[in-house]
């Protein structure tokens, strides 16, 4: 390749010799003499003058070495730069999330992650499904937390099953029961979490032929979550989204238990940074709940 020619042309002025140029260089007399000689040929063009006591710049050489070692410099920043990647001394990994993941499960493994990996930073985007899926394919974020299945240009690795529970006020009437009908969703006023496609909570009510008294409709689950202990109506959230709430609020499994599948999506598993590949390592995918419990 032309870089290692001009390594060959610069040590040759460097050392004023081709002998010490092949020793500093790894390689052979000839070869450094063949290297140079091919670059002579490519440009037409006499770099250096040949003598019984060694070699010297041409006035056509002295003109284009400042601009092979600038070259050659630039190389050798450009494999740092690259070893520096892979040695996981710098980057950024960008994540399409959902505010549960964002919330619950991200902190404390970017945490762990970032005690062997410090100067590996991070970038977040928050949306809902569909929003996610689309940076994923655009190459917007190198991978996404997504309801599964998804879109089957994506591949994709399933985390964890998260339970969808029925949320009601503390002095709701079906409070002592230990799992809420599924056919009571409609006596009672509904706040629907939803926004754009994918919605778990509409599916289960489609399945089931439930036709709620929606109250209420957003993608703030906080929002539902202080109506509800206000004691405006009753909702579906996944489970992942009731840890460590502020609110006084009971949560129910329906008498026929749902689930929302989480998984991992990304454009090309084999395409990933070496940190981003290394990270995913970290999520843990046999049991996801373990690591971030």
């Amino acid at each position: 390749m032309s870089i290692q020619k001009y390594l060959a042309f610069i040590k040759a002025v460097e050392f004023g010799s081709f002998t010490k140029a092949a020793v500093a260089l790894k390689c052979s007399q000839s070869g450094i003499s063949r290297m140079i000689n091919d670059l002579e040929v490519e440009w037409d063009i006499t770099l250096l003058e040949r003598g019984r006591s060694g070699v010297s710049l041409t006035s056509d050489g002295m003109t284009l070495l400042p601009q092979m070692q600038r070259i050659c410099n630039e190389q050798t920043i450009l494999k740092a730069k690259v070893d520096e990647l892979h040695d996981m001394q710098a980057g950024m990994i960008r994540i399409g999330t959902f505010s549960s993941v964002a919330t619950h499960w991200l902190p404390k493994i970017i945490k762990v992650f970032q005690k062997d990996y410090p100067k590996i930073d991070f970038e977040l985007l928050l949306g809902d499904y569909t929003e996610i899926e689309r940076w994923v394919l655009e190459g917007r974020v190198d991978f996404g937390f997504l309801r599964l299945p998804t879109t089957v240009e994506l591949e994709t690795v399933f985390l964890e099953n998260d339970r969808l529970l029925v949320v009601i006020p503390c002095d709701h009437p079906l409070a002592h029961y230990d799992k809420f009908p599924i056919m009571d969703l409609a006596n009672y006023p509904f706040m629907l979490l939803e926004k754009g496609a994918k919605a778990e909570i509409s599916e289960i009510l489609e399945e089931h032929n439930v036709s709620p008294n929606i109250h209420f409709t957003t993608w703030d689950d906080y929002a539902i979550m202080s109506m509800i202990e206000s004691g405006l109506g009753i909702s579906i959230l996944p489970e992942l989204i009731l840890q460590r709430i502020p609110y006084k609020i009971l949560a129910k499994e329906l008498e026929k238990p749902a689930f929302r599948k989480i998984g991992i999506a990304m454009r090309e598993r084999k395409s990933l940074s070496f940190s981003t590949k290394r990270f995913l390592e970290y999520m843990n995918f046999r049991n996801a709940a373990t690591v971030v419990s």
